[in-house]
C-alpha cells in the first residue's frame, strides 16, 4: 500500500482541533490531503452563530459526507457555545430528579447545536461522583446512585437523538472517585473489581447498549491493568468493553495532549497504543506537528502490522456509521425562544436549600463576599464575576461588594462588625482551604458552582450547581420569595 494511502487510513482515525474562528486554506488542505474526518471546536473557535456555522459548513466540505464535528456542551460550566440556550449541568438535573426533563434539555441542547452545523456532542457525563474532593467532575456527574444517575442520562441521551445528534458517554470506565484531574497529571483509581462492577462500571455497562460512543478515562484500574491508563488499556477497551459486555458503538479517547498522556508518552506512540488496544478515533487535539506526528505513527502500524488492515476497516466502519446516522448539517434553529424558556424552568427546578437558608429581608444591607478571579481551567468556562452577583443582589438589597485573591489569605474577620447580612458567593468549582473553612462565618453561602464547597462551611447555603444567567434569575426570585428551592443535591453528605 502506497505511504499516502496509508496516511489516508491513518488520517480517517483522527479527530483534530483547530486553531482560529475560520477554516484556513494551509488548513483545509491538510485535511484533505489526509481525509481527516473529524474535528473537535472549543470556545476560542466561536464567536456567534454566523461565524460558527460558516466554520462548520467550511469544514464539513473539506471533510466529506461522513464528517464528525464534535463540541463538548454538556451542560453547566462545560458548554462551548455561550449564546445560545444555557442548559443545566448534570448534577441540577439530578437534584431535580425527573427524567422527563432530562430527556427534555438533551433534546434541547441537541437542536442548538445542530443548528450550528454539530453532529457529536461529547456528553453525557456517566461519572459518578461520590468523592468531595474530585477537582474536575463534581456537578457534571448526574449524582452518585448509579440507578438514577443511569435513568436521567439515557434520557438525556434519548432527547438527543431524536434530534439527530450523537451522544458520548464519558469518561469510561468511571472518573468520579479521583482526587487528580487526568489534565494535570494521572490519576488511578485502586478499588477491587467487585467494587468498580457495583459502582463505576454501572452506568457504563447499562448505557452501553443505548450509546453511539464512549470517551476513554486517562485513568489507570489497577484491578483490570496496573501497567496502562484505560485509553491504552487492551483489558478495559476490549477484553471488558466490547468482548464482555458486547458493546458495538464507537470508542474515542480523550484529548491526547492532556498531561496524564503528553507528559508520559510521545503523541504517535499514544496513539497507536490507544488504537491496539482498542479505540476507534484518537483526539489529536494539539499542535499541527503533533497531528503529523500521529497519523505517521498510525500510518507506520497499519504498515507493519500491528494494526491489522481488516481491524482497521472495521474501526472505519464504526465510524461511517455514526457519521451516516447523524450527518452533520446546520439547518434553521426555530425553537431558541421555547427551549431558553425550558433551561431556565430546569435550572429553577434543581434550587436546592442545606441548613434552612433564611431570606434576607426586602431592601435589607447586604455584604457580598466573592472571589476577584474567575478564569477558565481549560475545561470549564469562566465562572461570573463578583459584579454580575453584586448586580443581581442591588436589584433586592442595599449591597457592599468585598473581593478576594486568595480565600487563605483572606481574613473574614476584618470584616465591619456593622450589622450587615454576609453572603458568601461562590464563584469557581475550588474546594476552600483549612483557614476559610475555620474562619469565614458567612449568614448566607451561595453555592453556584461546585455543589461540595456547601459542605466547607457550618453555614445556611443554597446550591445552583452551575452559575448560567438562568441559574442566576433563580436565585434571585429565591431571594425574592418569588421561588423556593426543592431539589435535593444527588449526593452523599447532603
Amino acid at each position: 500500500m502506497h505511504t499516502n494511502d496509508l496516511r489516508q487510513l491513518a488520517g480517517r482515525l483522527i479527530m483534530i482541533r483547530l486553531f482560529g474562528t475560520a477554516l484556513d486554506a494551509d488548513t483545509a488542505g491538510f485535511i484533505r490531503a489526509n481525509r481527516i474526518r473529524g474535528a473537535c471546536l472549543f470556545r476560542q473557535n466561536m464567536v456567534d452563530a454566523a461565524q460558527l456555522t460558516r466554520f462548520t459548513d467550511d469544514l464539513k466540505d473539506a471533510m466529506g459526507e461522513e464528517a464528525l464535528i464534535a463540541l463538548d456542551q454538556e451542560g453547566g460550566a462545560v458548554v462551548r457555545a455561550l449564546w445560545v440556550p444555557p442548559p443545566p449541568s448534570a448534577m441540577a438535573l439530578g437534584a431535580a430528579g425527573d427524567a422527563a426533563l432530562a430527556r427534555d434539555v438533551g433534546a434541547a441542547v441537541a437542536r442548538a447545536i445542530r443548528a450550528l452545523g454539530f453532529n457529536w456532542n461529547f456528553a453525557p457525563v456517566l461519572d459518578l461522583n461520590n468523592n468531595p474532593r474530585n477537582p474536575v467532575i463534581a456537578e457534571r456527574s448526574f449524582g452518585a446512585d448509579p440507578a438514577q444517575a443511569t435513568t436521567l442520562a439515557l434520557a438525556w441521551m434519548a432527547g438527543s437523538e431524536s434530534e439527530g445528534v450523537a451522544c458520548c458517554v464519558k469518561h469510561f470506565p468511571g472518573h468520579g472517585d479521583t482526587h487528580v484531574d487526568s489534565h494535570r497529571d494521572l490519576p488511578t483509581v485502586n478499588k477491587p473489581l467487585a467494587e468498580l462492577e457495583r459502582f463505576e462500571f454501572a452506568p457504563f455497562r447499562t448505557a452501553a447498549p443505548h450509546a453511539p460512543a464512549v470517551m476513554t478515562a486517562h485513568i489507570v484500574y489497577p484491578a483490570l491493568d496496573p501497567d496502562h491508563p484505560a485509553t491504552m488499556s487492551r483489558a478495559i477497551l476490549h477484553d471488558l468493553l466490547r468482548a464482555r459486555w458486547g458493546y458495538e458503538g464507537v470508542i474515542i479517547t480523550d484529548g491526547m495532549d492532556m498531561h496524564a498522556i503528553a507528559h508520559r508518552y510521545g503523541a504517535g506512540e499514544a496513539a497507536v497504543n490507544a488504537l491496539v488496544a482498542g479505540a476507534d478515533m484518537v483526539m489529536a487535539i494539539g499542535s499541527r506537528a503533533t497531528q503529523e506526528e500521529t497519523i505517521a505513527a498510525i500510518a507506520a502500524a497499519i504498515a507493519d502490522g500491528r494494526l491489522p488492515l481488516h481491524e482497521v476497516h472495521a474501526r472505519l466502519a464504526r465510524l461511517d456509521g455514526l457519521a451516516h446516522a447523524h450527518p452533520a448539517s446546520s439547518v434553521p434553529y426555530a425553537t431558541e425562544d421555547a427551549d431558553r424558556a425550558l433551561m431556565a424552568q430546569a435550572w429553577r427546578r434543581a434550587l436546592t436549600a442545606r441548613g434552612n437558608p433564611h431570606r434576607p429581608a426586602p431592601r435589607a444591607r447586604v455584604r457580598l463576599v466573592a472571589r476577584q478571579d474567575v478564569v477558565s481551567d481549560g475545561v470549564s468556562e469562566a465562572g461570573v464575576p463578583a459584579g454580575v452577583i453584586a448586580a443581581m443582589l442591588r436589584r433586592l438589597f442595599d449591597v457592599d461588594l468585598v473581593t478576594f485573591a486568595d480565600a487563605e489569605a483572606f481574613d473574614w474577620n476584618a470584616l465591619p462588625d456593622d450589622g450587615r447580612f454576609t453572603i458568601l458567593a461562590s464563584t469557581s468549582r475550588r474546594r476552600y482551604g483549612p483557614h476559610a473553612r475555620a474562619t469565614w462565618t458567612p449568614d448566607l453561602h451561595l453555592a453556584l458552582w461546585n455543589p461540595y464547597q456547601a459542605l466547607d462551611f457550618a453555614a445556611p447555603a443554597l446550591l445552583t450547581y452551575g452559575f448560567a444567567p438562568p441559574a442566576l434569575d433563580a436565585v434571585q426570585a429565591w431571594l425574592a420569595g418569588a421561588a423556593d428551592a426543592h431539589g435535593h443535591c444527588p449526593v452523599p453528605g447532603f
